[in-house]
């Protein structure tokens, strides 16, 4: 018998968080009801996760990653700069008896090749620490996907994504409108939580070649500061930050 949705959002409730979030890094838990909606709606509405090779980028601690396995990818991979959630990711794996594979990169330098995955998922930083990283994501997913890019990014940022979906060659289509809630998670956080408006797209890539991603990668290089931030470094070494509040237990939330 198919698996039901809600039965994929239970399952993901035992999917641990962030134990230390990391500000610099913009690490926000997605919420299991978010990661099996999008990857449900991947799975039965477009069949881009069955059997399919499934890239999650920015995985945190393997909430789409793990829920991608259980709708029956075909081989999932999960890529993050963060340690301590790559870690996280294969405790979580571990746990819940399944198999992905989880590599530790930057998303500026990403080493995946070329139209090498079916299908990206994504729940990107914002780029409210970081301007412009929710866009790389985005790239680097519509580089390496065969099929689709599925993203996550604020509604108020519609215009500009479906902007550079255009220069690439690929198309948009709006799969959800939603609200990702931001619970309270650093010190200088004054609300329990905030409520941000979100859209899940689906973007049809299958048209899109390496040289034109290549091409808006190289023009937003040129277009940035002459010592553009490195998040490697800046994490490797432990960027001024507001400190992490304590962690708390949310069984709303997951890894992104």
């Amino acid at each position: 018998m198919a698996i039901k949705l809600k039965h994929v959002e239970a399952a993901l409730e035992s999917v641990e968080v962030f134990s230390s979030p990391k500000y610099e890094l913009e690490q926000y838990p997605t919420s299991p009801h978010l990661a099996a909606r999008m990857i449900f709606t991947a799975a039965t509405s477009f069949e881009d996760i069955v059997d399919r090779h499934v890239l999650d980028l920015g995985c945190g601690t393997g909430m789409l990653s793990i829920a991608s396995c259980f709708l029956g990818a075909g081989a999932v991979t999960g890529i993050d700069i963060d340690p301590d959630a790559i870690a996280q990711a294969h405790e979580n794996l571990d746990n819940l008896e399944l198999d992905a594979d989880l590599v530790l990169s930057d998303i500026e330098h990403l080493k995946v090749a070329p139209k090498s995955v079916d299908t990206v998922v994504s729940n990107p930083p914002f780029g409210t620490r970081h301007a412009g990283i929710d866009s790389v994501f985005f790239l680097q997913g519509a580089r390496a996907a065969r099929n689709a890019v599925y993203l996550l990014y604020k509604s108020s940022t519609r215009a500009h994504f479906e902007r550079l979906s255009a220069q690439i060659g690929a198309s948009v289509q709006l799969v959800a409108e939603m609200r990702f809630d931001i619970p309270k998670m650093y010190a200088f956080h004054r609300q329990k939580s905030v409520d941000i408006e979100v859209d899940m797209v689906r973007v049809d890539v299958s048209s899109v070649t390496p040289a034109a991603v290549d091409a808006v990668l190289a023009d937003r290089a040129a277009a940035l500061p002459s010592a553009p931030v490195d998040l490697a470094a800046e994490l490797a070494e432990g960027a001024a930050a507001p400190p992490a509040a304590p962690a708390r237990s949310n069984a709303r939330a997951g890894g992104r």
